[in-house]
This record gives C-alpha cells, sequence and structure tokens, in this order.
C-alpha cells in the first residue's frame, strides 16, 4: 500500500435511530473517491469508533471494501481498551479485505513504552498488512517520540507509514532524519497541511475532506506541486473549516458542516451531543461566510 495523498478520515453516519446507515456510507465513500482522494480511514476518531460495537465495525469495512472495489485501498483504524481486542479487530479488517491498518495506542490506560510498544507491536504482528501509527498526544495522551518511531519501524518491516497528529510540524523533519525517508508520513490536523507538506509529508488524513473534498485535494496538490500563491489564497479561505478539526468538538462540527453542504446529516451518538445555542450559531457562520466566498480559483471566476 502506497501510503500518500488524501485519505479521508470517514465520518460514521447514523440514521434517525442513530444506527449506522450503510447505504449513505457508500454514497459518501463514492463521492469522495470520486472527488480525488486516493483511499478511506475508516473506524478512526471522527468516525466515532468508541460508540461502536466490534460488529458494527466489522459492517463498516466490508461496506466501504465493496464500495471502493479495488479502486482504492480501506484502511482499518484498530483502537481497543485491550490488547486482545485489537488484534481480534486488525485480523477481522485483514479479513474483510482491508489493506491498510492505522494503530492508535489503547484507549483509557496511558501505559508506559515498554506497555506501549507491546501493544502496537501486537498488532503489527496480526497480520501482514500495512501499518501506519498514529501519534496524537493531545487527544491520546500517548506520545510516540522519534525515535521511538524509529525503533519500532526498525523490529517491524510492515510498519510503513506516521500520522503524525502531535500538531507540531517539526516532529516531521525529526522522524525523516532518523529514519531516512523509510516511513512514509501523513498530516494528522488539517490547519497544518501546508506546512507539514514543506517539512516532507506526503499525505494528508484529512477531516474537513467529508464535507469539501474538492477544496481538500486542491490544497494538498498545489503544496505538493510547489505551487505557493494558489496553496495559501485556498489555504487562507480554508483555515477557519480547518481549525474545526482541532477542537474537542470536531466531530459534531464536521458533519454539522457536512449538513450544511447536503452531504449527510449532523447526528451523533451519546455521549456526543448535537451543537446547539451560541455554538451552532458560531458554526453556521463560519460555513456561511466559506461558501459565500469560496475562491474563484475553485470556482473558476
Amino acid at each position: 500500500m502506497n501510503w500518500h495523498g488524501v485519505l479521508p478520515a470517514m465520518t460514521t453516519c447514523f440514521d434517525a435511530e442513530l444506527k449506522v446507515d450503510h447505504s449513505f456510507m457508500s454514497r459518501h465513500a463514492t463521492w469522495l473517491l470520486d472527488s480525488g482522494c486516493t483511499g478511506i480511514v475508516s473506524l478512526g476518531s471522527l468516525g466515532e469508533a468508541a460508540t461502536l460495537t466490534f460488529d458494527e465495525k466489522i459492517a463498516i469495512l466490508k461496506n466501504m471494501v465493496a464500495t471502493a472495489s479495488g479502486r482504492a485501498p480501506i484502511v482499518a483504524a484498530i483502537s481497543a481498551l485491550s490488547t486482545a481486542e485489537a488484534i481480534d479487530l486488525a485480523k477481522a479488517a485483514a479479513d474483510a479485505g482491508c489493506e491498510g491498518l492505522m494503530v492508535l495506542p489503547p484507549y483509557v490506560y496511558l501505559g508506559d513504552w515498554r506497555e506501549t510498544k507491546a501493544h502496537v507491536a501486537a498488532v503489527f504482528n496480526a497480520t501482514p498488512l500495512s501499518c501506519m501509527l498514529y501519534n496524537n498526544p493531545v487527544a491520546y495522551g500517548t506520545d510516540f517520540l522519534p525515535e521511538q518511531i524509529h525503533e519500532l519501524a526498525s523490529e517491524h518491516p510492515n510498519l510503513a507509514a506516521v500520522k503524525e497528529s502531535s500538531t507540531d510540524v517539526r516532529r516531521i523533519a525529526a522522524i525523516r532524519a532518523i529514519d531516512d525517508n523509510r516511513l512514509q508520513i501523513l498530516v494528522g490536523v488539517d490547519d497544518a497541511i501546508v506546512e507539514g507538506i514543506a517539512a516532507g509529508a506526503t499525505g494528508w488524513i484529512a477531516g474537513l475532506v467529508n464535507a469539501m473534498p474538492v477544496e481538500s485535494v486542491a490544497l494538498f496538490d498545489f503544496a505538493t506541486q510547489g505551487r505557493t500563491r494558489e496553496a495559501f489564497e485556498l489555504y487562507r479561505w480554508f483555515l477557519p473549516l480547518l481549525r474545526m478539526d482541532t477542537v474537542p468538538k470536531f466531530i459534531q462540527l464536521i458533519k454539522f458542516v457536512q449538513q450544511e453542504v447536503g452531504e449527510g446529516n449532523a447526528g451523533v451518538r451519546p455521549p456526543r451531543l448535537e451543537l446547539v445555542g451560541e455554538e451552532l450559531n458560531a458554526a453556521r457562520a463560519i460555513v456561511q461566510q466559506a461558501l459565500k466566498t469560496r475562491p474563484a480559483i475553485l470556482t473558476g471566476a
């Protein structure tokens, strides 16, 4: 698997009864791929994996694999409370036809390096699938340092990439310096994508792409092609939306943007609740301003 381009951290759509809406998710994934995305990441944080049962997760993966039908890889995020469950999910993802795994540290328990290394190593060893380590110390409290990432990469040939979400783009250069470009590095926070690419990232695990894939792919392409003027013109317009990916209610916000552009609904599973009051009004104002001022570089005006 080639870890490159724009890979949506795809949301999980629920119907009015908060059951997984597989039909919409298939249409949504098709739209994302038709818009230039290079793969789909399912069951991540944005996919509300913590609220999904094991069987729901496998059903989603099977639906995504069938929808992609070989045109792009489906990546399963592997997150669990226990190492045993993470291993079971990794094996089930491989059986479902996924081509890659995004491996997270354990939920809830913040272990030391020996414990955390053992957990992710067990997932790497569970299948021959290409793996991407997910480093998000802000959300999960576990920080994979560049030296630790190098240690894992030296011991696990199928560790092929890192999703770097520390919000510190210097980490990208640090990882590249130690690993001599063996690992592909993907940006995991939306409002650091242009800087991340400049530091050497080759991909983007994106959030707002769920609502605006054309803009997201264009931004990535401009940045990777060195088209600085176009990249920053688009980035300047996009940033108020992209920053929604970096706050605690990022799931509610991104799903709301999807609803506003007619590509999904704002429904989330408890304990999350939909936006109300001033939060809702502020989000709506940002979306309306963005739609009103979409750059000519995209509209062709």
